[in-house]
């Protein structure tokens, strides 16, 4: 794997493209920083009014799309490259604001790339908030919700052998502490808009062997203005909020 700076913190900027510093407030987005400058300023909302709200109803909810690719798996005796890309979202003033990350390796598996998307988009946030995050990778869904921690209780092994990328779910099991986070498994390749597009952000990561070194301003709505020109989505609604979109 390639050595470079973590992308979500603060830090060396090898871009030299400039970063937000404001500090998160409940009216900023609880992103760490883009990576790129805006074209615009996005307005991110007022405080609720509510006198003495909870803490839960400040929460934010980011819903996070994830996917993974590496090309040439069944070659054994070549490198095989990857790549995860992800889909970040949060619903604000009844319109959803995006980033996309995206990440790659020379020579790497699916699995792998799996672990790598979850972890770098919980590196992402810079203050607490909620955390939705959707994959059609079983593997990953399965060993979040469930094969994590029976492994941990076990100090880290499990009767059936060694765990494959230990090291990885160790990092993961440790961004996840404390987490306001849930899991979620969707089949892949059924017309799901936003998992085609991070099947997309991953595939090209992988061919192209790039990083998007941390949060940019995502190109979504060019993707889904592109498939919809194909006859594809064309009963897919932008002003769907998260309870019609994804059911809450």
């Amino acid at each position: 794997m390639r050595s470079r700076s973590n992308s979500f913190e603060e830090g060396p900027n090898p871009t030299g493209r400039a970063k937000a510093t404001g500090v998160g407030d409940g009216v900023n987005p609880p992103w760490r920083h883009v990576a790129e400058p805006l074209q615009a300023p996005l307005a991110w909302g007022a405080r609720l009014p509510h006198p003495r709200p909870s803490i839960q109803n400040l929460l934010d909810t980011l819903h996070i799309h994830a996917d993974e690719s590496c090309l040439g798996n069944q070659n054994q005796n070549r490198s095989s490259p990857g790549g995860a890309g992800g889909l970040v979202e949060l619903w604000r003033d009844g319109a959803w604001q995006r980033r996309d990350y995206w990440i790659s390796e020379p020579d790497t598996t699916n699995n792998r790339m799996a672990l790598r998307s979850a972890i770098e988009a919980l590196r992402g946030p810079r203050r607490r908030c909620r955390i939705v995050f959707t994959s059609d990778s079983q593997y990953l869904v399965k060993g979040i919700n469930e094969w994590r921690h029976g492994w941990k209780r076990a100090n880290w092994t499990r009767k059936t052998g060694a765990i494959k990328n230990l090291e990885l779910w160790k990092t993961l099991d440790a961004e996840l502490e404390g987490r306001d986070f849930t899991a979620k498994w969707v089949r892949g390749h059924v017309g799901h808009p936003e998992n085609e597009y991070v099947d997309f952000l991953a595939t090209r990561a992988a061919a192209e062997q790039t990083e998007s070194d941390g949060l940019v301003e995502s190109r979504f709505q060019e993707w889904l203005d592109g498939q919809r020109e194909k006859g594809r989505y064309r009963n897919y609604r932008e002003s769907d909020g998260p309870a019609e979109r994804y059911g809450g």
